[in-house]
């Protein structure tokens, strides 16, 4: 892996706090991520299962995690199985886990080859009561891929039906949505990462320029820092194309005038950061762009106040949408009587500000959470409100990622430019 080696300190603290939350005499069982096919011999890049690499901190594909803290053999009360090394795989694709760097990385003794999996797998689940499998039960996953998780789960009824079996989705989605400082520091540096991407690309920015070439400018700041890559597909939109909120296409050429959306965001040993910045492609913004810019500016920086303990995310959603009724009235996009007027399940404001305002950050982008529960210290959110105006071919979003605490909230981007007198102040420095 490219990044710096994570303590296994972080896993081992992660999988005694996953341990008791478990139910007597029960077995959880983590699968790796698939990899997956293109076309031809071709592959895509490996991902790792974001809730083995939490309890494990292993990087490999075919992987398999068992926890079982109620074992009677204290050796198999935490199991990894890891693809053999052969000498073909040396020579192809470099060396795999051996089992004293599968224990230096994850803190696991207990370190088997997956050939033996099926063999111990049968003596852990007769032994146990209980049986947690694991799922993608994300609110906004939508799944036609058969994934090893669920061939797992299928393949788990088949073979012992008689099994009490348990999700561990609603456990790591408790667990994950509070961040360690561990986590925090892998994420600041993920966003560390993008803010020397947005620098480097606030000078290279001006009339005629593609949107592909500054996507390539963020991808070679991102790589040379020890990132992967691109957290997410990166959204760089020049005039209408702010308007399109999941505008990939990032092939147009960028003219004078115009602003331009950029969202975009480093991962850093599998943790994301999430930045929307829009700058003015000439360098400087229109009054009427810096006119809706600032009034996007001044949502976004009530918002952050608002990331509380104790506060109930549909509760947020709404005090937001108030703030933006009061921004848009003023640039006169809508009026008073539209307000009085409006669906409450539409409100007025959803015409030019259609999507949520925060949402869970960490190894996922779209991180796991409880949102029916009031939000916690340790919680990591966005905060993103927008205007898109399709009719004046402009749309303003600004991002900045906030964690909660006891007190203020932290905004984690606190060395990101963000002002519209400071963007154009350093687009336009010799």
């Amino acid at each position: 892996m490219r990044y710096a080696s994570i303590p296994p300190e972080v896993f081992i603290d992660n999988r005694r706090r996953f341990t008791a939350m478990l139910k007597p005499q029960s077995v959880a069982i983590f699968n790796s991520n698939d990899i997956l096919p293109t076309n031809a011999d071709g592959s895509m890049a490996f991902r790792q299962n974001n809730d083995l690499f939490y309890l494990s901190g292993i990087d490999q594909e075919e992987s398999i995690l068992c926890i079982f803290p109620d074992c009677v053999d204290e050796k198999h009360r935490e199991i990894l199985f890891l693809k053999e090394t052969s000498e073909t795989i040396a020579i192809w694709e470099g060396e795999k886990h051996s089992k004293k760097s599968a224990y230096e990385a994850s803190g696991i003794r207990t370190v088997y080859w997956l050939q033996d999996f099926h063999r111990i797998l049968k003596a852990l689940v007769c032994e146990s009561e209980n049986v947690y499998l694991n799922s993608n039960e994300h609110l906004r996953a939508s799944i036609e891929t058969e994934t090893r998780d669920m061939r797992f789960v299928k393949w788990m009824k088949d073979n012992y039906p008689l099994h009490n079996y348990q999700r561990s989705a609603p456990v790591m989605h408790q667990l994950r949505s509070v961040k360690s400082n561990m986590e925090l520091e892998l994420l600041q540096t993920a966003i560390d990462i993008t803010e020397k991407g947005l620098r480097r690309i606030l000078k290279f920015i001006k009339p005629d320029v593609w949107e592909h070439e500054i996507e390539a400018e963020f991808a070679h700041e991102f790589l040379r820092n020890r990132s992967r890559g691109f957290a997410y597909t990166p959204i760089i939109a020049s005039g209408y194309s702010a308007c399109v909120l999941h505008y990939i296409e990032n092939n147009k050429q960028c003219k004078a005038g115009d602003v331009i959306l950029l969202d975009v965001g480093a991962e850093y040993a599998n943790y994301n950061a999430d930045m929307t910045r829009c700058l003015p492609v000439s360098g400087k913004f229109t009054p009427r762009q810096k006119d809706v810019y600032n009034a996007v500016h001044r949502v976004m920086e009530a918002a952050k106040k608002m990331l509380r303990p104790g506060t109930m995310m549909a509760d947020y959603h709404r005090e937001v949408g108030k703030l933006m009724t009061e921004e848009l009235i003023t640039l006169k996009l809508i009026t008073r009587e539209d307000v009085k007027k409006e669906n409450a399940d539409w409100p007025a404001y959803k015409k030019y500000f259609m999507h949520g305002t925060s949402h869970f950050l960490g190894l996922d982008v779209h991180d796991v959470g409880l949102w029916h529960k009031p939000i916690q210290p340790g919680m990591v959110f966005t905060v993103e409100p927008g205007i898109y105006i399709r009719e004046e071919n402009l749309g303003i979003r600004l991002e900045n990622n906030v964690m909660v605490t006891m007190g203020e909230p932290l905004d984690m981007f606190k060395n990101i430019p963000v002002q519209a007198e400071e963007i154009e102040q350093l687009m336009n420095e010799a």
